[in-house]
């Protein structure tokens, strides 16, 4: 294959998962757009690969009809009958997983071995929330006036759920597949800069046996498509991934119509590294907590905090070991970083770097390989020492491979610095001291904390932030109580005393 060619793959795959289309899936088929017209870039190389028409007013208005149709069927359905369908989705994905991996490698820049672990991924949450269809139970409350009260949990409806470009297919199967286990109609609005494995994940869903309809998927902006979806009356929730300015945005326009929503937002997430940490481990594990996915990662530790009594000697570790990251084309299986993902993040991640130059950072970073193209989104490796936590790039999310390193003296000082941030989706601890571990871990304000570790979640466990990292919880157990209302149903089980007025037919 020649080297930095995502077009012919996008060329090649879109062919083989979407029959050579690129649009919106509506009522089942991969349509034109009636919107804007949108172009896709090659983060590798700044080229431009696709072209497509977002979906417009008239396009969202059919889909949303169709979508509350099709969750009438789906909701009539058994839970184990709706379970076997989601199910169905799992071989199907794992059959297309590396025509998917190539196309989600292709439109986002994600080196090939993430974007193939990331799509196995996928097929394992359908089979878990298969598994939750027939499970979603209500319960039977005694109340002390003769009624049996039952509590039914019934689904929403239509749910919206808006994904980032970041992780298209994950957050996606992330996001949707629990919507559907409750018994809702999804309408999927990925970003406009990667939305072809989204529609991908929608066909596979129709060849699984979902009612048509039941899962579509809108191509297109925030302010076109996702307002036109917005404003849909068949919309019950909004699932929002994405920014904290959009996720607010979002927020207050479902909350003028009354709408709930869930938002997974930002984080400047502090990985805490004490002096009795294993320190082998600890490296390792701060360059997965930033580099991974080119530091394009709402969990990401983009604040590294060492204890000052170790820091000279963590940081120039870390600095050698982050040259040895293989920098590279996307769609090679041996590249571990590749570029950002688009020119607007691109531009964002050099502004900040000079931010924290200009306040004094020593920079360091890896070597930008002779190799890569020139036109492309291209941030090696990078290592900001000598900021404070008030420093723009210590306060701002990056969302790229930048990491400011900050030095501490104590355990008060560190959940000091970690908590000093609006932010609060994630966090880690690297120590020995079990105790200390434990008191860190319960007094850093994050939704989700690591000990010596970074960067592991699973479908099964809860997954949300603090503060302006957003609320609600977007997996395990408790996402279902999300996407789903009670009703509570009152059945009158003992004779009633007369209420001084009424009479018994004659």
């Amino acid at each position: 294959m020649k080297a930095f060619d995502a077009k012919s793959i996008i060329a090649e795959e879109v062919a083989a998962l979407l029959g050579g289309r690129a649009g919106s899936l509506v009522d089942g088929e991969i349509i034109a757009g009636d919107g804007a017209k949108i172009t896709l870039q090659d983060p590798a190389t700044g080229d431009a690969l696709l072209e497509y028409n977002s979906a417009g007013p008239a396009l969202v208005a059919q889909a949303a009809s169709g979508a509350a149709r099709a969750q009438g069927i789906w909701q009539g359905l058994s839970g184990a009958e709706r379970g076997r369908r989601l199910w169905a989705m799992a071989p199907l994905l794992r059959q297309a997983a590396e025509s998917l991996a190539r196309l989600e490698s292709a439109q986002t820049g994600k080196p090939l071995r993430d974007a193939r672990a990331e799509v196995a991924r996928v097929a394992e949450m359908a089979e878990y929330w298969a598994g939750w269809c027939d499970k979603i139970e209500g319960r039977i409350i005694p109340v002390p006036s003769g009624h049996t009260v039952m509590v039914r949990r019934e689904a929403l409806g239509v749910v919206l759920a808006i994904t980032p470009w970041n992780a298209p297919i994950f957050t996606a199967g992330w996001n949707v597949f629990p919507a559907l286990a409750a018994g809702n109609a999804v309408l999927l609005k990925p970003s406009e800069f990667t939305p072809l494995t989204s529609l991908a994940l929608g066909l596979i869903a129709e060849q699984a046996g979902l009612p048509c309809g039941l899962f579509q998927v809108l191509a297109g902006p925030g302010q076109g498509t996702g307002a036109a979806l917005l404003a849909a009356p068949e919309i019950a929730k909004v699932v929002f991934v994405g920014g904290v300015a959009a996720g607010r945005a979002v927020a207050a326009t479902a909350a003028a119509r009354g709408v709930p929503t869930v938002l997974e937002l930002g984080g400047k997430s502090a990985n805490i590294v004490f002096d009795d940490a294993d320190f082998a481990s600890a490296i390792q594990g701060a360059q997965q907590a930033i580099y991974a996915g080119s530091g394009q990662s709402c969990v990401a530790g983009s604040r590294l905090l060492v204890q000052r009594s170790l820091h000279d000697r963590f940081i120039a570790a870390l600095a050698e070991a982050q040259r040895r990251i293989r920098l590279g084309d996307p769609l090679d299986a041996a590249t571990e970083m590749g570029p950002v993902a688009n020119a607007r993040q691109f531009a964002h991640v050099r502004e900040l770097l000079a931010a924290g130059e200009a306040s004094g950072a020593a920079v360091m970073a890896a070597e930008r390989p002779a190799a890569l193209p020139e036109g492309g989104f291209w941030v090696p490796p990078t290592l900001l020492a000598g900021l404070s936590n008030e420093a723009r790039p210590a306060r701002e999310e990056i969302f790229g491979p930048v990491v400011a390193a900050i030095p501490f003296d104590d355990e008060a000082e560190a959940i000091t610095l970690a908590n000093a941030t609006p932010f609060g989706l994630a966090g880690a601890v690297w120590t020995r001291d079990l105790g200390r571990a434990h008191r860190v871990a319960a007094a850093v304000r994050a939704g989700t904390f690591w000990v010596n570790g970074y960067r592991t979640i699973h479908v099964s466990v809860p997954f949300g932030g603090f503060g302006a990292s957003g609320h609600g919880r977007s997996s395990g157990q408790e996402v279902l109580a999300e996407l789903t209302q009670s009703k509570a149903i009152w059945i009158d089980t003992a004779q009633q005393p007369a209420l001084g007025f009424g009479h018994k037919p004659g």
